[in-house]
């Protein structure tokens, strides 16, 4: 038997959401104040991993995540409509053998967004995705790899477009 989420009695889930159960023991852990709007959908497939959503983490309608190895949103993370989280990756070398037979590649590590993020509409984040504190992903960006701490990035692939400055600290874009 699948396993209940674990989601905090503070965040607000709406009713429409789709919210799989892991037939594996993966979960879904919500922390205090987060945001799950309608016609999202969490699948538990292609790993074991968890999907986190941390305090105070907005995922708005429309958005897709797969579980994979795992997907981990810090806190205060706003995450646009209509984003896919794409940690599974299907293996497809062999042409003698149809692509849904082959199963899946070994995980690049999952994904993982560390705080105050905030990741625009239409973006698609791959297997292999860091994202540093503070950075924004400008709507329809195709993220995988790192992106660097304060960073506004966007495109496909990405590209810096500039880095966010500190006005209490008198600091300027380089």
């Amino acid at each position: 038997m699948a396993e209940a989420h674990l989601i905090d009695p503070t965040a607000s889930i709406s009713p429409l959401s789709d919210l799989e159960h892991s037939s594996r023991g993966s979960k879904l852990i919500v922390g205090p104040g987060a945001m799950i709007d309608a016609f999202v959908k969490i699948k538990f497939v292609g790993g074991l991993g968890d999907v986190m959503l941390g305090d105070d983490s907005h995922i708005n309608s429309g958005c897709v995540i797969y579980s994979g190895e795992g997907v981990r949103i810090g806190k205060g993370v706003r995450i646009a409509a209509n984003c896919t989280f794409a940690t599974p990756n299907h293996a497809f070398m062999d042409r003698d053998r149809p692509i849904r037979l082959q199963g899946f590649l070994p995980s690049r590590g999952g994904i993982v967004i560390e705080d105050d993020v905030w990741i625009g509409a239409n973006c698609v984040l791959l297997d292999g995705t860091l994202i540093r504190t503070g950075a924004v992903i400008a709507a329809g960006t195709v993220v995988r790899g790192e992106i660097p701490a304060w960073h506004v990035v966007g495109g496909n692939p990405w590209q810096v477009i500039k880095v966010r400055v500190s006005a209490s600290k008198g600091e300027g874009v380089p």
